[in-house]
């Protein structure tokens, strides 16, 4: 299957949380559009793996995608080595990529980072023809996205461009809600976390009508780019 953007996340919920206006949009237009995850999310603090799994499904089928898929990396702990770079590698591969959608290159979540480095590097090891990698016994072909993106997350960066997903917006929110588990609810006893604040959905709103005022739209999701990919927008 060749896709036009195929989004990464460290964690279940990263996507919703950050670019989920950015893919409905492009689907709207007719993109193929993919999520991968990197972890299950089982050390978040609330939930369980198997239960954010559900989460995730549902989520994807909100958002309208064409798959959605888990790498099971080791949550809290993956590293940006050679076993992890070769999985993805293979799905670069696969799935063929115009356009890769990624982590904050920093944020308060060190998986966060680590992730958008991951997929950076292997959006270039990728291309390199000499790097083997096969599917189903098949040899790979090599593949290099034209441009990675990283979204913006819980910190506040200066955005190097930002995506109009105003008509997008509540839709957004619909499928971020997905991660119930993740979220406030009255009564709860489970421990509390940053994202389970009551007011924790008036931050997401405030974020992405800040980002929304630097191209004059009611709401927009903000990105980063790495020196080596900047030039024209593809998105």
């Amino acid at each position: 299957m060749k896709l036009d953007i195929l989004a990464f996340g460290s964690h279940p919920d990263d996507v919703e949380l950050s670019c989920s206006g950015t893919i409905l949009k492009h689907i709207s237009q007719g993109k193929k559009v993919g999520i991968i995850d990197l972890t299950r999310g089982e050390l978040g603090t609330r939930g369980t793996a198997s239960g954010r799994a559900k989460e995730a499904m549902a989520a994807a089928k909100i958002l309208g995608v064409e798959f959605r898929e888990n790498l099971e990396m080791e949550d809290g702990f993956f590293q940006n080595d050679k076993k992890n770079q070769l999985k993805v590698i293979q799905k670069i591969r696969r799935y063929k990529p115009d356009v890769v959608l990624a982590n904050a290159l920093s944020d308060r979540h060190p998986d966060h980072g680590r992730g958008a480095m991951l997929v950076a590097d292997v959006c270039f090891l990728s291309g390199l023809i000499k790097i083997a990698t096969k599917l189903n016994g098949k040899q790979q072909d090599a593949w290099r996205p034209k441009a990675v993106y990283h979204y913006i997350q819980y910190r506040k960066h200066k955005a190097d461009f930002a995506v109009d997903i105003s008509h997008f917006f509540e839709k957004k929110m619909e499928s971020i809600k997905a991660f119930s588990s993740q979220f406030y609810k009255p009564g709860s006893t489970e421990p509390g976390t940053l994202i389970s604040q009551k007011d924790f959905f008036d931050y997401i709103r405030t974020r992405e009508k800040e980002y929304g005022q630097l191209i004059d739209a009611a709401y927009a999701e903000g990105y980063n780019v790495m020196e080596e990919y900047k030039g024209d927008i593809l998105i």
